[in-house]
Protein backbone atom coordinates (compact mmCIF):
# COMPACT_ATOMS: atom_id res chain seq x y z
CA UNK A 1 0.00 0.00 0.00
CA UNK A 2 2.78 2.45 0.95
CA UNK A 3 4.73 1.92 -2.24
CA UNK A 4 1.59 1.99 -4.42
CA UNK A 5 0.38 5.37 -3.14
CA UNK A 6 3.77 7.08 -2.67
CA UNK A 7 5.32 6.02 -5.96
CA UNK A 8 2.17 6.81 -7.95
CA UNK A 9 1.73 10.31 -6.51
CA UNK A 10 5.47 11.01 -6.82
CA UNK A 11 5.40 9.95 -10.49
CA UNK A 12 2.35 12.10 -11.32
CA UNK A 13 3.75 15.18 -9.55
CA UNK A 14 7.24 14.69 -10.97
CA UNK A 15 5.92 14.40 -14.54
CA UNK A 16 3.60 17.38 -14.09
CA UNK A 17 6.29 19.71 -12.78
CA UNK A 18 8.73 18.67 -15.48
CA UNK A 19 6.19 19.73 -18.11
CA UNK A 20 6.36 23.32 -16.84
CA UNK A 21 10.16 23.40 -16.83
CA UNK A 22 10.82 22.53 -13.17
CA UNK A 23 12.98 19.60 -12.09
CA UNK A 24 11.16 16.46 -10.88
CA UNK A 25 12.54 16.89 -7.34
CA UNK A 26 10.20 19.86 -6.86
CA UNK A 27 7.35 17.56 -7.87
CA UNK A 28 8.41 15.06 -5.23
CA UNK A 29 8.23 17.83 -2.61
CA UNK A 30 4.71 18.65 -3.81
CA UNK A 31 3.84 14.95 -3.64
CA UNK A 32 4.88 14.93 0.02
CA UNK A 33 2.46 17.74 0.82
CA UNK A 34 -0.27 15.96 -1.16
CA UNK A 35 0.33 12.81 0.89
CA UNK A 36 0.24 14.82 4.10
CA UNK A 37 -3.11 16.41 3.17
CA UNK A 38 -4.75 13.31 1.65
CA UNK A 39 -3.40 10.74 4.09
CA UNK A 40 -6.60 10.33 6.18
CA UNK A 41 -8.80 9.94 3.07
CA UNK A 42 -6.62 7.48 1.15
CA UNK A 43 -5.91 5.31 4.17
CA UNK A 44 -2.17 5.90 4.27
CA UNK A 45 -0.70 3.47 6.84
CA UNK A 46 0.78 5.04 9.99
CA UNK A 47 4.16 3.44 9.25
CA UNK A 48 4.51 5.44 6.01
CA UNK A 49 6.53 8.25 7.49
CA UNK A 50 9.02 6.02 9.39
CA UNK A 51 9.56 3.94 6.24
CA UNK A 52 10.16 7.04 4.12
CA UNK A 53 12.47 8.51 6.75
CA UNK A 54 14.55 5.34 6.71
CA UNK A 55 14.72 5.26 2.90
CA UNK A 56 15.54 8.97 2.75
CA UNK A 57 18.32 8.43 5.28
CA UNK A 58 19.79 5.75 3.00
CA UNK A 59 19.45 8.09 0.02
CA UNK A 60 21.30 10.94 1.74
CA UNK A 61 24.05 8.54 2.84
CA UNK A 62 24.47 7.19 -0.69
CA UNK A 63 24.53 10.71 -2.10
CA UNK A 64 27.28 11.76 0.32
CA UNK A 65 29.13 8.51 -0.40
CA UNK A 66 29.00 9.35 -4.13
CA UNK A 67 30.23 12.88 -3.39
CA UNK A 68 33.09 11.37 -1.41
CA UNK A 69 34.01 9.15 -4.36
CA UNK A 70 34.66 12.30 -6.39
CA UNK A 71 36.12 14.39 -3.58
CA UNK A 72 39.71 15.45 -3.08
CA UNK A 73 40.55 16.55 0.44
CA UNK A 74 42.60 19.46 -0.89
CA UNK A 75 39.44 21.27 -1.95
CA UNK A 76 38.25 21.62 1.66
CA UNK A 77 41.39 23.29 3.01
CA UNK A 78 41.49 25.99 0.34
CA UNK A 79 41.24 29.62 1.45
CA UNK A 80 37.96 30.36 -0.29
CA UNK A 81 36.33 27.32 1.34
CA UNK A 82 37.56 27.64 4.90
CA UNK A 83 37.65 31.43 4.94
CA UNK A 84 34.53 32.00 2.89
CA UNK A 85 32.51 29.25 4.55
CA UNK A 86 33.35 30.22 8.12
CA UNK A 87 32.91 33.95 7.45
CA UNK A 88 29.51 33.33 5.84
CA UNK A 89 28.35 31.24 8.79
CA UNK A 90 29.47 33.83 11.35
CA UNK A 91 27.91 36.76 9.47
CA UNK A 92 24.64 34.89 8.85
CA UNK A 93 24.30 33.96 12.52
CA UNK A 94 25.14 37.51 13.61
CA UNK A 95 22.45 38.87 11.26
CA UNK A 96 19.64 36.37 11.86
CA UNK A 97 19.91 35.53 15.56
CA UNK A 98 18.90 39.03 16.81
CA UNK A 99 16.07 39.21 14.24
CA UNK A 100 14.67 35.82 15.31
CA UNK A 101 15.02 36.65 19.01
CA UNK A 102 13.21 39.98 18.69
CA UNK A 103 10.56 38.91 16.15
CA UNK A 104 9.47 35.69 17.86
CA UNK A 105 10.47 36.26 21.47
CA UNK A 106 13.00 33.42 21.43
CA UNK A 107 15.79 33.06 23.93
CA UNK A 108 19.25 33.69 22.53
CA UNK A 109 20.25 30.03 22.56
CA UNK A 110 17.23 28.97 20.51
CA UNK A 111 17.55 31.95 18.14
CA UNK A 112 21.23 31.16 17.59
CA UNK A 113 20.49 27.49 16.88
CA UNK A 114 17.87 28.36 14.26
CA UNK A 115 20.24 30.92 12.71
CA UNK A 116 22.92 28.23 12.51
CA UNK A 117 20.47 25.91 10.78
CA UNK A 118 19.52 28.62 8.27
CA UNK A 119 23.17 29.33 7.45
CA UNK A 120 23.47 25.90 5.81
CA UNK A 121 22.82 25.17 2.13
CA UNK A 122 21.30 21.95 0.83
CA UNK A 123 23.88 19.24 0.21
CA UNK A 124 21.28 17.07 -1.52
CA UNK A 125 20.06 19.80 -3.88
CA UNK A 126 23.48 21.23 -4.74
CA UNK A 127 25.26 17.91 -5.19
CA UNK A 128 22.39 16.57 -7.28
CA UNK A 129 22.20 19.60 -9.58
CA UNK A 130 25.99 19.85 -9.94
CA UNK A 131 26.18 16.17 -10.77
CA UNK A 132 23.35 16.37 -13.30
CA UNK A 133 25.24 19.17 -15.09
CA UNK A 134 28.53 17.22 -14.73
CA UNK A 135 29.96 20.22 -12.89
CA UNK A 136 31.19 18.51 -9.72
CA UNK A 137 34.77 18.69 -10.99
CA UNK A 138 34.66 22.31 -12.12
CA UNK A 139 36.28 24.97 -9.97
CA UNK A 140 32.97 26.49 -8.91
CA UNK A 141 31.52 23.01 -8.30
CA UNK A 142 34.47 21.96 -6.16
CA UNK A 143 34.21 25.22 -4.21
CA UNK A 144 30.48 24.71 -3.57
CA UNK A 145 30.97 21.10 -2.46
CA UNK A 146 33.82 22.14 -0.17
CA UNK A 147 31.56 24.74 1.47
CA UNK A 148 28.80 22.11 1.89
CA UNK A 149 31.17 19.68 3.58
CA UNK A 150 32.36 22.43 5.91
CA UNK A 151 28.72 23.21 6.75
CA UNK A 152 28.08 19.52 7.46
CA UNK A 153 30.92 19.61 9.98
CA UNK A 154 29.45 22.77 11.57
CA UNK A 155 26.07 20.97 11.78
CA UNK A 156 27.76 18.11 13.60
CA UNK A 157 29.24 20.57 16.11
CA UNK A 158 25.80 22.19 16.55
CA UNK A 159 24.21 18.82 17.34
CA UNK A 160 26.90 18.18 19.92
CA UNK A 161 26.67 21.63 21.56
CA UNK A 162 22.86 21.96 21.68
CA UNK A 163 22.00 18.28 21.91
CA UNK A 164 24.25 17.55 24.81
CA UNK A 165 25.75 14.52 23.06
CA UNK A 166 29.48 14.22 22.76
CA UNK A 167 31.56 11.95 20.55
CA UNK A 168 32.98 8.86 22.16
CA UNK A 169 36.43 9.24 23.74
CA UNK A 170 37.48 6.66 21.17
CA UNK A 171 36.62 9.00 18.27
CA UNK A 172 40.33 9.80 17.92
CA UNK A 173 40.68 6.33 16.37
CA UNK A 174 39.17 7.79 13.19
CA UNK A 175 42.59 9.30 12.54
CA UNK A 176 43.58 5.77 11.57
CA UNK A 177 40.89 5.49 8.87
CA UNK A 178 43.44 5.83 6.03
CA UNK A 179 44.83 2.48 7.18
CA UNK A 180 41.57 0.92 5.92
CA UNK A 181 42.17 2.17 2.37
CA UNK A 182 44.20 -0.87 1.17
CA UNK A 183 41.56 -3.26 2.55
CA UNK A 184 38.68 -1.35 0.92
CA UNK A 185 40.56 -1.14 -2.36
CA UNK A 186 41.17 -4.88 -2.25
CA UNK A 187 37.44 -5.42 -1.67
CA UNK A 188 36.56 -3.47 -4.84
CA UNK A 189 39.17 -5.38 -6.83
CA UNK A 190 37.89 -8.71 -5.53
CA UNK A 191 34.22 -7.76 -6.16
CA UNK A 192 34.79 -7.38 -9.89
CA UNK A 193 31.89 -5.70 -11.67
CA UNK A 194 28.08 -5.61 -11.94
CA UNK A 195 25.99 -6.41 -8.84
CA UNK A 196 28.93 -7.51 -6.69
CA UNK A 197 30.58 -4.13 -7.12
CA UNK A 198 27.26 -2.46 -6.23
CA UNK A 199 26.90 -4.64 -3.11
CA UNK A 200 30.47 -3.89 -2.08
CA UNK A 201 29.76 -0.17 -2.34
CA UNK A 202 26.56 -0.48 -0.31
CA UNK A 203 28.37 -2.42 2.42
CA UNK A 204 31.17 0.15 2.61
CA UNK A 205 28.78 3.13 2.67
CA UNK A 206 25.81 1.87 4.67
CA UNK A 207 27.39 -0.73 6.92
CA UNK A 208 30.96 0.36 7.61
CA UNK A 209 30.28 4.09 7.36
CA UNK A 210 27.22 4.04 9.60
CA UNK A 211 28.46 1.44 12.07
CA UNK A 212 31.89 2.92 12.69
CA UNK A 213 30.80 6.54 13.01
CA UNK A 214 27.56 5.85 14.93
CA UNK A 215 29.42 3.74 17.49
CA UNK A 216 31.79 6.66 18.02
CA UNK A 217 28.94 9.13 18.52
CA UNK A 218 29.29 10.77 15.12
CA UNK A 219 26.96 11.28 12.15
CA UNK A 220 26.40 8.27 9.91
CA UNK A 221 26.17 10.66 6.94
CA UNK A 222 29.67 11.88 7.76
CA UNK A 223 30.72 8.22 7.86
CA UNK A 224 29.37 7.58 4.37
CA UNK A 225 31.21 10.65 3.09
CA UNK A 226 34.47 9.49 4.72
CA UNK A 227 34.15 6.01 3.18
CA UNK A 228 33.66 7.59 -0.23
CA UNK A 229 36.81 9.67 0.22
CA UNK A 230 38.79 6.54 1.10
CA UNK A 231 37.69 4.93 -2.16
CA UNK A 232 38.04 8.05 -4.32
CA UNK A 233 41.56 7.11 -5.45
CA UNK A 234 40.53 3.64 -6.65
CA UNK A 235 40.35 3.06 -10.40
CA UNK A 236 36.76 1.77 -10.03
CA UNK A 237 35.50 4.86 -8.16
CA UNK A 238 33.73 6.27 -11.24
CA UNK A 239 32.27 2.86 -12.13
CA UNK A 240 30.95 2.41 -8.60
CA UNK A 241 29.40 5.88 -8.64
CA UNK A 242 27.58 5.05 -11.87
CA UNK A 243 26.38 1.73 -10.46
CA UNK A 244 24.90 3.47 -7.41
CA UNK A 245 23.22 6.23 -9.43
CA UNK A 246 19.74 4.75 -10.03
CA UNK A 247 19.44 3.29 -6.54
CA UNK A 248 20.48 6.57 -4.97
CA UNK A 249 17.98 8.52 -7.07
CA UNK A 250 15.12 6.26 -5.97
CA UNK A 251 16.00 6.63 -2.30
CA UNK A 252 16.22 10.41 -2.69
CA UNK A 253 12.60 10.45 -3.88
CA UNK A 254 11.76 9.27 -0.37
CA UNK A 255 13.83 12.14 1.04
CA UNK A 256 11.76 14.76 -0.75
CA UNK A 257 8.50 12.97 0.07
CA UNK A 258 9.21 12.88 3.78
CA UNK A 259 9.96 16.62 3.85
CA UNK A 260 6.41 17.26 2.63
CA UNK A 261 5.05 14.74 5.13
CA UNK A 262 6.42 16.85 7.98
CA UNK A 263 2.98 18.47 8.04
CA UNK A 264 0.76 21.02 6.36
CA UNK A 265 1.67 24.62 7.16
CA UNK A 266 -0.50 27.14 8.92
CA UNK A 267 -0.70 30.86 8.17
CA UNK A 268 2.15 31.73 10.52
CA UNK A 269 4.29 28.94 9.05
CA UNK A 270 3.67 30.33 5.55
CA UNK A 271 4.62 33.86 6.61
CA UNK A 272 7.83 32.67 8.29
CA UNK A 273 8.78 30.58 5.25
CA UNK A 274 8.03 33.45 2.86
CA UNK A 275 10.20 35.80 4.90
CA UNK A 276 13.06 33.30 4.88
CA UNK A 277 12.78 32.83 1.12
CA UNK A 278 13.08 36.61 0.68
CA UNK A 279 16.44 36.37 2.46
CA UNK A 280 17.87 33.93 -0.14
CA UNK A 281 19.26 36.74 -2.36
CA UNK A 282 21.05 38.11 0.71
CA UNK A 283 22.48 34.66 1.40
CA UNK A 284 23.70 34.24 -2.19
CA UNK A 285 24.99 37.83 -2.37
CA UNK A 286 27.04 37.36 0.78
CA UNK A 287 28.60 34.22 -0.66
CA UNK A 288 29.42 36.09 -3.89
CA UNK A 289 31.13 38.97 -2.09
CA UNK A 290 33.15 36.61 0.10
CA UNK A 291 34.22 34.48 -2.86
CA UNK A 292 35.52 37.43 -4.88
CA UNK A 293 37.24 38.67 -1.73
CA UNK A 294 39.16 35.37 -1.71
CA UNK A 295 40.28 35.75 -5.33
CA UNK A 296 37.58 33.99 -7.35
CA UNK A 297 36.51 35.38 -10.71
CA UNK A 298 33.07 36.99 -10.95
CA UNK A 299 31.70 34.02 -12.92
CA UNK A 300 33.06 31.36 -10.56
CA UNK A 301 31.83 33.30 -7.52
CA UNK A 302 28.38 33.83 -9.06
CA UNK A 303 27.83 30.20 -10.07
CA UNK A 304 29.10 28.87 -6.74
CA UNK A 305 26.95 31.34 -4.80
CA UNK A 306 23.86 30.43 -6.83
CA UNK A 307 24.51 26.73 -6.15
CA UNK A 308 24.42 27.51 -2.42
CA UNK A 309 21.28 29.69 -2.50
CA UNK A 310 19.06 27.17 -0.68
CA UNK A 311 18.24 26.12 2.84
CA UNK A 312 19.49 22.78 4.01
CA UNK A 313 17.95 19.47 4.94
CA UNK A 314 20.27 19.66 7.97
CA UNK A 315 18.06 22.49 9.20
CA UNK A 316 15.29 19.88 9.43
CA UNK A 317 17.58 17.43 11.20
CA UNK A 318 18.55 20.04 13.78
CA UNK A 319 14.95 21.19 14.18
CA UNK A 320 13.56 17.67 14.53
CA UNK A 321 16.15 16.86 17.19
CA UNK A 322 16.25 20.12 19.11
CA UNK A 323 13.38 22.47 18.10
CA UNK A 324 10.34 20.45 16.86
CA UNK A 325 8.09 23.53 16.93
CA UNK A 326 10.08 24.97 14.03
CA UNK A 327 10.05 21.83 11.88
CA UNK A 328 7.04 22.74 9.67
CA UNK A 329 8.06 26.35 8.79
CA UNK A 330 11.64 25.22 8.18
CA UNK A 331 10.45 22.31 6.04
CA UNK A 332 8.36 24.74 4.01
CA UNK A 333 11.27 27.19 3.72
CA UNK A 334 13.57 24.38 2.52
CA UNK A 335 10.95 23.27 -0.02
CA UNK A 336 10.35 26.81 -1.30
CA UNK A 337 14.10 27.44 -1.54
CA UNK A 338 14.35 24.40 -3.84
CA UNK A 339 11.42 25.71 -5.85
CA UNK A 340 13.16 29.08 -6.31
CA UNK A 341 16.67 27.73 -6.87
CA UNK A 342 15.81 24.99 -9.38
CA UNK A 343 14.76 27.20 -12.32
CA UNK A 344 17.48 29.75 -11.53
CA UNK A 345 20.10 27.02 -11.60
CA UNK A 346 18.99 26.03 -15.09
CA UNK A 347 19.60 29.55 -16.43
CA UNK A 348 22.59 30.41 -14.24
CA UNK A 349 24.94 30.84 -17.20
CA UNK A 350 22.52 33.15 -19.02
CA UNK A 351 21.95 35.12 -15.82
CA UNK A 352 25.67 35.71 -15.48
CA UNK A 353 25.94 36.85 -19.09
CA UNK A 354 23.04 39.25 -18.50
CA UNK A 355 24.65 40.86 -15.44
CA UNK A 356 28.31 40.23 -16.29
CA UNK A 357 29.20 43.91 -16.60
CA UNK A 358 27.95 44.73 -13.12
CA UNK A 359 29.30 41.58 -11.48
CA UNK A 360 32.79 41.94 -12.95
CA UNK A 361 33.19 45.25 -11.12
CA UNK A 362 33.68 43.19 -7.95
CA UNK A 363 36.29 40.91 -9.54
CA UNK A 364 39.72 41.10 -7.88
CA UNK A 365 42.80 42.08 -9.86
CA UNK A 366 44.67 38.97 -8.77
CA UNK A 367 42.66 35.80 -9.41
CA UNK A 368 42.92 32.41 -7.77
CA UNK A 369 45.36 30.17 -9.65
CA UNK A 370 42.51 27.89 -10.80
CA UNK A 371 40.75 30.93 -12.30
CA UNK A 372 43.71 32.11 -14.37
CA UNK A 373 43.19 32.48 -18.16
CA UNK A 374 44.28 29.53 -20.30
CA UNK A 375 47.08 29.81 -22.89
CA UNK A 376 46.98 27.83 -26.13
CA UNK A 377 50.75 28.24 -26.57
CA UNK A 378 50.62 28.01 -30.36
CA UNK A 379 48.30 25.00 -30.64
CA UNK A 380 46.94 24.14 -34.09
CA UNK A 381 44.15 21.88 -32.81
CA UNK A 382 42.09 22.44 -29.65
CA UNK A 383 40.09 19.60 -28.08
CA UNK A 384 37.31 20.81 -25.77
CA UNK A 385 36.34 18.14 -23.24
CA UNK A 386 38.88 15.46 -22.36
CA UNK A 387 36.62 12.57 -21.41
CA UNK A 388 36.76 9.25 -23.25
CA UNK A 389 35.79 10.74 -26.62
CA UNK A 390 38.10 13.74 -26.36
CA UNK A 391 41.01 11.64 -25.12
CA UNK A 392 40.64 9.16 -27.99
CA UNK A 393 40.53 12.03 -30.50
CA UNK A 394 43.56 13.70 -28.90
CA UNK A 395 45.64 10.50 -28.99
CA UNK A 396 44.69 9.86 -32.62
CA UNK A 397 45.58 13.41 -33.67
CA UNK A 398 48.96 13.19 -31.94
CA UNK A 399 50.01 10.83 -34.76
CA UNK A 400 49.46 13.62 -37.33
CA UNK A 401 52.17 15.73 -35.73
CA UNK A 402 49.82 18.68 -35.13
CA UNK A 403 50.36 20.85 -32.05
CA UNK A 404 47.54 19.94 -29.66
CA UNK A 405 45.97 21.43 -26.55
CA UNK A 406 43.01 20.08 -24.58
CA UNK A 407 40.60 21.94 -22.29
CA UNK A 408 38.57 20.34 -19.52
CA UNK A 409 36.53 21.97 -16.76
CA UNK A 410 37.52 19.26 -14.27
CA UNK A 411 40.82 20.31 -12.73
CA UNK A 412 41.62 16.84 -11.43
CA UNK A 413 41.00 15.24 -14.82
CA UNK A 414 43.19 17.87 -16.49
CA UNK A 415 45.99 17.16 -13.99
CA UNK A 416 45.71 13.41 -14.64
CA UNK A 417 46.07 14.02 -18.38
CA UNK A 418 49.17 16.15 -17.81
CA UNK A 419 50.67 13.35 -15.72
CA UNK A 420 50.19 11.07 -18.75
CA UNK A 421 52.02 13.48 -21.04
CA UNK A 422 49.09 15.30 -22.69
CA UNK A 423 48.88 19.08 -22.77
CA UNK A 424 45.54 19.64 -21.06
CA UNK A 425 44.49 22.79 -19.20
CA UNK A 426 41.64 23.37 -16.80
CA UNK A 427 39.19 25.74 -18.48
CA UNK A 428 35.42 26.12 -18.48
CA UNK A 429 34.26 26.65 -22.06
CA UNK A 430 31.06 28.37 -20.88
CA UNK A 431 33.09 31.16 -19.30
CA UNK A 432 32.90 34.25 -21.53
CA UNK A 433 36.05 35.59 -19.85
CA UNK A 434 37.99 32.57 -21.13
CA UNK A 435 37.27 33.46 -24.76
CA UNK A 436 37.90 37.18 -24.31
CA UNK A 437 41.38 36.57 -22.88
CA UNK A 438 42.31 33.65 -25.15
CA UNK A 439 44.83 34.26 -27.95
CA UNK A 440 43.89 31.82 -30.74
CA UNK A 441 47.19 32.26 -32.60
CA UNK A 442 47.63 29.63 -35.36
CA UNK A 443 44.61 27.61 -34.23
CA UNK A 444 43.10 25.84 -37.26
CA UNK A 445 40.57 23.36 -35.85
CA UNK A 446 38.49 22.85 -32.71
CA UNK A 447 36.89 19.56 -31.60
CA UNK A 448 33.74 19.80 -29.46
CA UNK A 449 33.98 16.66 -27.32
CA UNK A 450 32.05 17.80 -24.22
CA UNK A 451 28.99 15.90 -22.98
CA UNK A 452 26.62 18.87 -22.80
CA UNK A 453 25.05 20.09 -26.03
CA UNK A 454 24.58 23.49 -24.37
CA UNK A 455 28.33 23.75 -23.74
CA UNK A 456 29.10 22.76 -27.34
CA UNK A 457 26.73 25.39 -28.75
CA UNK A 458 28.12 28.05 -26.42
CA UNK A 459 31.74 27.25 -27.33
CA UNK A 460 31.04 27.24 -31.08
CA UNK A 461 29.29 30.62 -30.89
CA UNK A 462 32.03 32.10 -28.72
CA UNK A 463 34.67 31.00 -31.23
CA UNK A 464 32.80 32.53 -34.16
CA UNK A 465 32.18 35.77 -32.25
CA UNK A 466 35.89 35.97 -31.56
CA UNK A 467 36.55 35.78 -35.30
CA UNK A 468 37.73 32.17 -35.57
CA UNK A 469 37.39 31.02 -39.20
CA UNK A 470 38.80 27.52 -38.90
CA UNK A 471 37.10 24.15 -38.69
CA UNK A 472 34.78 23.31 -35.80
CA UNK A 473 33.96 19.62 -35.50
CA UNK A 474 31.24 18.38 -33.15
CA UNK A 475 29.37 15.20 -32.36
CA UNK A 476 25.94 14.66 -30.84
CA UNK A 477 23.97 11.79 -29.37
CA UNK A 478 20.66 12.86 -30.89
CA UNK A 479 19.81 13.93 -34.42
CA UNK A 480 17.83 17.01 -33.36
CA UNK A 481 21.03 18.41 -31.79
CA UNK A 482 22.92 18.52 -35.10
CA UNK A 483 21.09 21.60 -36.49
CA UNK A 484 21.88 23.49 -33.29
CA UNK A 485 25.59 22.76 -33.71
CA UNK A 486 25.57 23.84 -37.36
CA UNK A 487 23.67 27.03 -36.54
CA UNK A 488 26.21 27.83 -33.82
CA UNK A 489 29.05 27.60 -36.35
CA UNK A 490 30.17 23.96 -36.51
CA UNK A 491 31.49 23.01 -39.96
CA UNK A 492 31.43 19.24 -39.49
CA UNK A 493 28.89 17.31 -37.40
CA UNK A 494 28.04 13.67 -36.93
CA UNK A 495 26.00 11.34 -34.74
CA UNK A 496 28.15 9.49 -32.23
CA UNK A 497 26.31 6.18 -32.33
CA UNK A 498 25.93 6.28 -36.12
CA UNK A 499 29.65 6.80 -36.60
CA UNK A 500 30.38 4.03 -34.11
CA UNK A 501 28.20 1.76 -36.24
CA UNK A 502 30.05 2.80 -39.41
CA UNK A 503 33.42 2.09 -37.79
CA UNK A 504 32.17 -1.28 -36.56
CA UNK A 505 30.95 -2.16 -40.09
CA UNK A 506 34.34 -1.16 -41.53
CA UNK A 507 36.09 -3.44 -39.05
CA UNK A 508 33.72 -6.27 -39.95
CA UNK A 509 34.34 -5.77 -43.71
CA UNK A 510 38.10 -5.89 -43.16
CA UNK A 511 37.77 -9.05 -41.08
CA UNK A 512 35.70 -10.71 -43.82
CA UNK A 513 38.23 -9.67 -46.47
CA UNK A 514 41.06 -11.15 -44.45
CA UNK A 515 39.13 -14.39 -43.96
CA UNK A 516 38.42 -14.76 -47.71
CA UNK A 517 41.94 -13.89 -48.87
CA UNK A 518 43.87 -16.97 -50.18
CA UNK A 519 46.83 -18.00 -48.07
CA UNK A 520 50.19 -16.76 -49.29
CA UNK A 521 52.06 -19.28 -51.49
CA UNK A 522 54.93 -20.96 -49.74
CA UNK A 523 58.39 -20.17 -51.09
CA UNK A 524 60.42 -23.05 -52.64
CA UNK A 525 63.33 -24.30 -50.65
CA UNK A 526 66.65 -22.92 -51.87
Amino acid sequence: MIETVCLSIALVCGLSLRQVGLPPMVGYLLAGFVLSAAGPWIGLPPETRPVLEHLSHLGVMLLLFAVGLKLKLGQIVQRQVLGGGLAHAVLTIALLAPILALAFGLDWSTATLIAVALSFSSTVFSAKTLESKRDLGTFYGRTAIGILILQDLIALVALIVWGGDTPSPWAFLLLGLPLLRPVLHWLLDFAGHDELLLLAGLVVALVLGETIFSQLGLSSELGALAMGVLLSTHRKAAELSEALWSLRELFLVAFFLQIGLAGLPGVQDLLIAAGLVLLLPVKAGLFFLLFVRFGLSARTAFLAALSLATYSEFALILSASLQPDWLVPLALAVSLSFLVAAPLDRISQRMFERFEGRLCRFEPRRLHRDDQPADLDGAEVLVLGMGRTGTAAYDQLVQTGAALTGFDADGYRAAAHRDEGRRVLMADVEDAGLWRALDLGPLAAVLLAMDSIEAKVYAARALRRKGFRGQIVGHALYEDELPRLREAGATHTYLTMAQAGVALADQTARALAEAEAPPAASLPNS
